[in-house]
């Protein structure tokens, strides 16, 4: 059945057949609980969406961020974390409890894992699994914002020119609101 209007139909894919024009760039998580389009209630066309389990960086992640905001000159990356995250879990498993996935899984617990550590210097663990994993969450997407940045000159150019900006944002599952993190945003312009 065709969409007569809105996402998806066939007169907002024929606007986009030539060109596309996002207004923003969404790194987020593999989460099938958290697709970028629908977080932020936008139409086919208005993001560019680059997601891995965990959000976490890579080569391909850097190249995509890259496209976006130098090809595409799209203004703000959005890092997107959220609630009760595998990747964020399955890290905080592995360092306390020693359950060290294998594979590639591996990879990505050992990218996510550096944010337990920077999320407990001068406070500790906290003894509520849920808020230690908020806060590990927070942390990480923190350290991915200003991870970004650091490892792209293309990324970093735009910022300190003004022509992008990147933020850190949190969703939560049970009520759809997302929160902009402080400190997320120590990168932007």
């Amino acid at each position: 059945m065709e969409r007569s209007s809105g996402a998806g139909s066939a007169s907002r894919r024929a606007e986009l057949v030539t060109e596309q024009r996002p207004f923003a760039l969404v790194v987020g998580c593999s989460d099938s609980r958290v697709p970028a389009e629908f977080v932020f209630d936008a139409d086919l066309g208005d993001l560019f969406v680059v997601r891995t389990a965990g959000h976490v960086v890579d080569a391909a992640v850097l190249g995509s961020v890259e496209y976006g905001v130098e090809v595409l000159g799209v203004p703000l990356v959005v890092v997107l974390g959220h609630e009760r995250c595998g990747a964020v879990a399955a890290a905080l498993d592995a360092l306390d409890g020693g359950s060290v996935p294998g594979g590639y899984v591996r990879d990505i617990v050992e990218r996510v894992a550096p944010s337990i550590l920077v999320a407990r210097q001068g406070r500790g663990r906290d003894d509520d699994p849920a808020a230690e994993a908020a806060i590990v969450g927070s942390s990480h997407v923190r350290a991915t914002a200003n991870l970004l940045a650091e490892r792209s000159t293309v990324l970093a150019r735009a910022v300190s020119e003004g022509r992008a900006a990147v933020v850190g944002a949190a969703y939560e599952l049970a009520t759809g609101r997302v929160t902009l993190l402080e400190g997320a945003d120590a990168v932007s312009a």
